[in-house]
């Protein structure tokens, strides 16, 4: 596997959640009669947002075969990385969040589920909703585009190309995007983007603790912030650059495997009609 196959990964993510997207604004009512209004449980929805996922899947299947798409998801068991990491990202981003409430005058709202079970079904669809998009972004194209650029330009390019895919959700009623200022949010998907980069790279390319990161980013529990909580994650991710400035800028300190660390050195690469060793 090689940088090009980012151009696959892109046609198949963009394809797939555009072209639904599309279809959607173009026949709305008829959509709508079948698959019930537009909602973060609604089946094209979760479509729509796995689709970074499918392309990675299918990628990794398609140039290492099972043993190899074996080996991706193995990445799932990483989870080490420095304390200052770890509490980062369980107290500070939702230390952010709250911030930003505060500033907004939202900290004080009722808590948004009573009773409080309902909560469980919230949470249950905001871990298995959004990160699962990381077997797309940070499972494949962010080890890629850290082959040929320094982590802070790839999580840079990365983070336009995620706010970039984004931008449907803001033309279709029903998504909570649709009731957000777009310029805000585009800034601060780049944001987390780059904060991620370090501490993807820190933890070994570990999918587990970034689908941790973007589940923490949605969390349904966090009060409403926006667009406050995003120009916060602004200034958090100068700062994230600046302390990690002599890995961010320098190429080849990222990660670059799409495989299990381990198992990177030699493993399976798929050829017409047959598979062969790949150092």
């Amino acid at each position: 596997m090689t940088t090009k196959t980012i151009g696959p990964f892109l046609a198949i993510t963009f394809g797939l959640t555009w072209g639904l997207a599309a279809l959607l604004m173009l026949f709305y009512d008829q959509i709508v009669a079948i698959f019930g209004e537009v909602s973060p449980s609604n089946p094209l929805f979760i479509l729509a947002v796995y689709s970074p996922a499918f392309a990675g899947v299918i990628l990794v299947w398609r140039h290492y075969g099972l043993r190899g798409l074996g080996s991706f998801f193995r990445r799932l068991t990483l989870w080490r990385a420095s304390s200052l990491w770890w509490l980062f990202l369980i107290v500070g981003i939702p230390a952010v969040v709250y911030t930003g409430a505060a500033i907004k005058g939202t900290i004080d709202d009722p808590f948004p589920f009573s009773p409080w079970h309902q909560a469980l079904p919230a949470l249950a669809l905001a871990l298995f909703l959004g990160p699962i998009e990381e077997f797309g972004w940070r499972g494949l194209a962010l080890p890629l585009l850290q082959r040929k650029y320094s982590p802070f330009w790839a999580g840079l390019i990365l983070g336009v190309i995620w706010a970039t895919w984004h931008i449907p959700s803001f033309l279709i009623g029903g998504t909570p995007q649709s009731a957000w200022d777009i310029g805000p949010y585009f800034l601060g998907v780049v944001a987390i983007a780059v904060i991620l980069t370090p501490l993807f790279n820190a933890s070994r390319g570990s999918l587990l603790i970034a689908a941790l990161y973007h589940f923490q980013m949605m969390n349904p529990l966090w009060p409403d912030a926006q667009p406050w909580d995003n120009y916060l994650f602004i200034v958090a991710a100068v700062f994230v650059v600046w302390f990690n400035r002599q890995q961010m800028f320098q190429k080849g300190t990222g990660v670059t495997e799409v495989l299990m660390p381990d198992e990177s050195s030699v493993h399976l690469e798929r050829g017409p009609g047959r598979t062969l060793p790949v150092r």
